[in-house]
């Protein structure tokens, strides 16, 4: 059983005959999309060999076709992986750039490949695939950074920081701790990657051009072969929506909203002013006029980003709104937006874990931070609530005691027990470990508390989950 496509015209379009004269050559370079859409060549390749495979297999396909077919492919391969195979504009797209050339080398064979599939199920597939294999390699990218972090965290469980609220001091926490708060983010993110590679990973191939095809394909094996996990089961929806490649934008911007964040963390900490870390001069670029510089250019990048990967969700959001079903050539626009988000996120990644790698932590600047604003206020609140006090009156009486250190100069902890006894007679000489920097730190023992026993065994679950052991 053998499908005859009409003929090309001259320059390889396969759908020519219905018209009176050719493409304008503005209308051309409008419309075409190889030169960005060539990115999906191996992934166009492996679905038409699939899709070959299977009409071989349910007998639309002769033997000699599918063995020509096949010997073409990999020749087609060879010349993409070496950057000898000659892209054309007249072609439109990849897919029939592949299509053309298939069929100047082995001939009829390559004009019976596209039996019983339209362009638009064939790239619904490509880009399936190529979203598949971006998510498992960001997914690999995002453990690697993780493991950068543990690193980093192991090193300083019982360095001191300031922690903030509103970016003004509020209660000592431990470094480690908050570069864990950023191991959980990116815990989250895997996940929504996990899940967004399960909802995509089923096949369009089979849906034809929008209501599926006459011939007896057999889409379970083309999905087997594939690695899909199921198929679309409506033609109209396979074709049409994008919204798996909207959900990838979507993991793929708080990703980059949560690298936005340590960037800008990143960026204040090396300021003098906070004086908390040093980067490696590797990320750092200096000033054309003035000497001294050393400017964070790396995390003030990701900063600025993490702008454009939002704003491609948006786009592509904005793309799919106003879309009748089926297929609009609107969806050629998915491309762009969505090639530079896969790229833009992996080389975040990759710079990003080696930057942490490369921080310089100052533990004694951090511990100065820490030792203003008055840190430990809430411990001395708490202490009073232990000894029989309401929360809201032990919470006046403190303020009130702040307002004394701010006045005199100093910090909190720094008033002896004395003055501290004006504020409450529940005050006793125990309250000085309570109102240090390590006693308050201890004294948040329990799960997702700042206490180094905690943040230690934290890290511990950490690095068993991103090794499986």
């Amino acid at each position: 059983m053998q499908q005859q496509e009409p003929p090309a015209d001259k320059e390889g379009k396969t759908w020519s005959g219905r018209f009176s004269e050719p493409v304008a050559e503005l209308v051309k370079r409008y419309t075409a999309s190889v030169s960005f859409d060539k990115k999906l060549a191996e992934f166009d390749i492996q679905g038409s060999l699939a899709h070959a495979r299977m009409l071989h297999a349910v007998g639309v396909l002769s033997k000699n076709d599918l063995a020509d077919i096949e010997r073409g492919m990999a020749c087609i391969l060879d010349e993409i992986t070496l950057g000898k195979f000659a892209w054309s504009i007249d072609l439109e797209d990849v897919h029939l750039n592949i299509e053309k050339r298939l069929t100047d080398l082995v001939g009829e064979a390559g004009k019976r490949l596209h039996t019983g599939r339209s362009r638009n199920d064939q790239v619904a597939t490509d880009i399936r695939l190529y979203l598949r294999a971006a998510i498992d390699e960001t997914l690999v990218l995002i453990a690697a950074f993780q493991a950068r972090l543990l690193d980093l965290a192991d090193q300083h469980v019982d360095t001191l920081m300031p922690g903030f609220t509103h970016l003004q001091v509020a209660q000592p926490v431990s470094f480690a701790h908050h570069l864990m708060a950023y191991y959980e983010m990116l815990r989250r993110d895997a996940s929504r990657f996990t899940d967004c590679r399960r909802r995509l990973n089923v096949l369009p191939l089979g849906a034809g051009a929008l209501a599926g095809t006459t011939f007896p394909i057999d889409r379970e094996r083309v999905a087997e072969e594939l690695g899909f996990d199921g198929i679309c089961e409506n033609s109209l929806d396979a074709v049409s929506d994008r919204d798996f490649a909207i959900e990838f934008c979507a993991c793929a911007a708080l990703v980059m909203t949560h690298l936005s964040r340590l960037s800008e963390e990143l960026i204040l900490w090396m300021n003098p002013r906070f004086g908390f870390i040093r980067l490696a001069d590797r990320f750092c670029t200096g000033s054309s006029m003035m000497p001294q510089k050393k400017n964070p250019d790396v995390p003030e990048l990701v900063r600025g980003k993490t702008g454009r990967v939002n704003g491609h969700l948006v786009a592509l959001l904005t793309l799919m709104k106003g879309q009748p079903l089926a297929y609009n050539k609107d969806n050629q626009e998915d491309k762009e937006p969505l090639f530079d988000t896969v790229d833009t996120l992996g080389a975040t990644l990759r710079i990003y874990a080696d930057m942490v790698g490369g921080i310089d932590v100052d533990k004694e600047a951090m511990r100065r931070a820490a030792m203003e604003g008055c840190a430990t206020a809430t411990d001395l609140a708490d202490y009073l609530v232990k000894k029989g006090m309401p929360f809201r009156e032990a919470h006046e009486i403190v303020a009130r005691a702040v307002r004394h250190a701010a006045a005199k100069g100093i910090d909190l902890a720094q008033l002896g027990v004395g003055e501290l006894k004006q504020f409450s007679n529940l005050i006793d000489a125990d309250v000085i470990e309570k109102l240090s920097l390590e006693g308050s730190l201890s004294a948040r023992d329990h799960i997702g508390g700042t206490a180094p026993k905690q943040v230690r065994a934290a890290i511990a679950r950490a690095r068993q989950r991103l090794t499986g052991r």
